[in-house]
């Protein structure tokens, strides 16, 4: 709890206007699922010898709670907005399944995905009564099917990502009014800073985003190859866009102006209004990514900063 409170500080510090507990209870963001159910074994990735959890049983719930109570800890150390994660269903699917490993209980991946969703869905009502402002699922696997590579890999790469959507639109439907986002991820499936991320543009996957029913998409922009702005004229106008306009590469420390400069450019193609900055992903998603804490505070410092210069310019420009 103790780095949750330095975490939290330091993001109020920087200026943050929605601030997270910065994961620290999770043994990796995706892994958290195996707090949240019974089923999985942990095991050794043979790529690169890292902690890998594979699915092995028919998936049961634990005690619910796990992120929610990463929420109720924020609550009582700051006024700040919080937004919660969790990891899309699909993304389990592609992480978690081993062909070998899992296939006496789920011998087709996609009934495991299913099987994630009512797990996820039980923490989801727990984190709207926790009163999470923001609810985040984070979904590099979406963001696969940008990359021509990818599609050629799959016989229908259209249905693919169609049951990428519908599984986290299971994981929405009725919750009232909470507020959602969809993070996409393009960076190599975000294992570690420094891989080449995918190619192709947002426009391979627009008919889905446009179907997610979700009111906010994080959408990261400073990577290579991910396109211009231009594909946000095409985005239903009523979806808030956390652009990503902060490069997290290690190393990298975008200034002030270098970000509001990115902002601008977006804001000639869709209102300001609806655009929030963001990191394009966190800092060091995975045991790969070494990455300083004065660094991720520089650049939290530099994106409050550019939101500051925003709203003079833009007067209602989000944060």
């Amino acid at each position: 709890m103790l780095q949750s409170r330095y975490v939290v500080a330091l993001q109020e510090q920087a200026g943050v206007d929605v601030i997270t507990d910065g994961e620290w209870r999770r043994k990796s963001y995706i892994g958290v699922i195996a707090e949240l159910a019974h089923g999985f074994e942990l095991s050794v990735n043979p790529a690169d010898g890292r902690p890998m959890t594979v699915v092995v049983d028919k998936l049961a719930p634990k005690t619910p709670g796990f992120i929610a109570r990463e929420i109720q800890f924020v609550q009582s150390i700051t006024s700040k907005k919080i937004k919660a994660t969790l990891p899309s269903p699909a993304l389990l699917g592609e992480r978690m399944w081993d062909a070998e490993k899992s296939a006496k209980a789920y011998p087709n991946r996609d009934d495991f995905v299913r099987d994630c969703v009512p797990i996820l869905r039980r923490e989801v009502e727990l984190l709207i009564e926790a009163g999470a402002d923001i609810i985040q699922i984070d979904d590099p696997h979406l963001c696969l099917f940008v990359d021509p590579e990818v599609r050629a890999s799959y016989d229908d790469p259209n249905k693919a990502a169609d049951f990428a959507v519908e599984v986290v639109n299971d994981i929405i439907e009725g919750t009232g009014d909470a507020k959602f986002a969809e993070h996409l991820c393009r960076r190599a499936g975000g294992r570690a800073r420094g891989d080449v991320g995918f190619k192709g543009g947002f426009d391979q996957i627009l008919d889905q985003l446009n179907r997610l029913k979700v009111n906010h998409l994080t959408m990261e922009f400073t990577t290579p190859g991910a396109g211009d702005f231009e594909v946000l004229k095409n985005l239903r106008e009523d979806l808030e866009i956390g652009l990503g306009c902060v490069d997290v590469t290690p190393g990298c420390i975008d200034s002030p102006e270098t970000i509001a400069e990115r902002v601008r450019l977006a804001a000639k193609v869709i209102d300001p209004a609806r655009i929030t900055l963001n990191p394009d992903c966190g800092f060091a998603p995975g045991s790969g990514a070494v990455v300083p804490v004065d660094e991720a505070y520089e650049k939290l410092c530099n994106e409050a900063a550019a939101a500051a210069i925003l709203r003079e310019e833009f007067k209602n420009l989000k944060a």
